[in-house]
């Protein structure tokens, strides 16, 4: 089904610059708030201008006084989205009104300092819906259209009301006295009150008591009072120390995460500074054993020079064996006849001798270089050498 979801959001977003971002945030969004429906429409902009944008039409739930209200909300995502902020509208029903203040405009726009301070990728969609939920938990952006009083179906009281005994009804700040027909008086307030007309609908469904003896007096005593005030303000501090606990639990998760990762990457440093230190080692013992070879080249070096003058050229190359020192002799004699038979021609060339001469010595030269490469050929196989020819 998230396939599916996400599939169809690719389609509607096509022509957004970061779909698959758009598309993951509002995946994770419709999936805790249910009520949230991505839809495509044209969106108005102030001046005048027109333009195809996703937005997220639906209700959030808002915990209020120890109640649940579903706060009706429109939010519209850019095409730049995630990187600018969402335009953000309270959408109130018939039966609501918009309830001005700092957060919410008379014409429901939503202004918010996470709104303005919005940063991707601190910020986000969820991240939003959760601070709607706290501020409009402590300040509702709507309340419920007050109604006629004869709205509400005749009663006959078959006695005097008593409003300080209502069971399943809430309690009622003192001033506020029964209404004439025998149904308690609902306060409806001019904008500070009930986020949403479910409280009046709600309570229509209760069916007041009354009892009959003695006359009562009309107002809530002080224990109901106090009673009442101690239930509102456990269940504020209820609630805020949820959110409290809820917000340490989510920065020490954070910090935990944090904690691993750095842990992590000290493993990782720690590998890296071992990898180190044992290529430097290497690399010391490599320049050490180079020093000792560049020492024992120059002392070569030096003494070579040195005898160089001394040296017979036919006592630098020392044969280890008698047979190797044959195979050296031929090669050199072979070798010698071959510069020979060059020079012969080059002289042949130059007409310092003439043909028969040089046919005469090169046929002599030819046959004793044949003689010594055969001898050679028949020692290196004896020595276990390879063919050179």
């Amino acid at each position: 089904m998230a396939v599916v979801i996400e599939s169809s959001l690719k389609k509607m977003l096509s022509k957004y610059k970061y779909r698959d971002l758009t598309v993951r945030e509002i995946t994770n969004v419709i999936s805790p708030y249910k009520d949230l429906k991505p839809v495509m429409d044209a969106y108005v902009f102030n001046d005048g201008s027109t333009k195809d944008l996703m937005s997220l039409t639906g209700t959030v739930p808002v915990s209020y006084r120890g109640n649940t209200y579903n706060i009706p909300v429109c939010l519209w995502l850019l095409d730049v989205y995630p990187y600018n902020p969402p335009i953000c509208f309270v959408k109130p029903t018939s039966a609501m009104m918009i309830k001005t203040g700092k957060h919410v405009d008379a014409n429901g726009k939503i202004y918010l300092p996470y709104l303005h301070e919005w940063k991707h990728p601190q910020s986000d969609l969820y991240g939003l819906i959760q601070v709607m939920v706290v501020v409009f938990g402590e300040e509702p952006p709507v309340f419920s259209r007050p109604q006629v009083q004869s709205s509400y179906p005749p009663y006959q009281p078959t006695g005097p009301p008593n409003t300080s005994y209502m069971p399943g009804m809430p309690s009622y700040p003192s001033g506020h006295s029964a209404n004439p027909s025998g149904y308690p008086s609902y306060p409806y307030p001019g904008g500070n009150s009930y986020p949403t007309a479910s409280t009046a609908q709600n309570y229509n469904a209760q069916t007041p008591v009354t009892t009959v003896g003695p006359s009562q007096d009309s107002t809530i005593g002080e224990d109901t009072i106090r009673a009442s005030l101690i239930s509102a303000v456990s269940d504020k501090l209820r609630w805020r120390m949820k959110e409290e606990m809820d917000r340490a639990q989510a920065e020490l998760n954070a910090l935990k995460r944090t904690e691993e990762d750095l842990k992590t990457g000290h493993q990782k440093l720690e590998q890296m500074i071992s990898r180190l230190d044992q290529e430097v080692t290497e690399v010391d013992r490599n320049i050490d054993l180079l020093k000792k070879k560049d020492e024992e080249l120059s002392s070569a070096l030096e003494k070579m020079t040195s005898q160089s003058e001394n040296n017979d050229i036919d006592d630098v190359i020392v044969p280890t064996a008698p047979l190797y020192k044959q195979i050296l002799n031929l090669y050199a004699e072979e070798n010698a006849i071959e510069d020979t038979i060059f020079y012969l021609g080059e002289a042949l060339r130059r007409g310092v001798i003439d043909l028969e001469v040089f046919l005469k010595h090169v046929r002599l030269l030819s046959r004793k270089q044949f003689q010594l490469r055969a001898l050679m050929q028949k020692a290196r196989k004896t020595a276990g050498l390879s063919d050179l020819y």
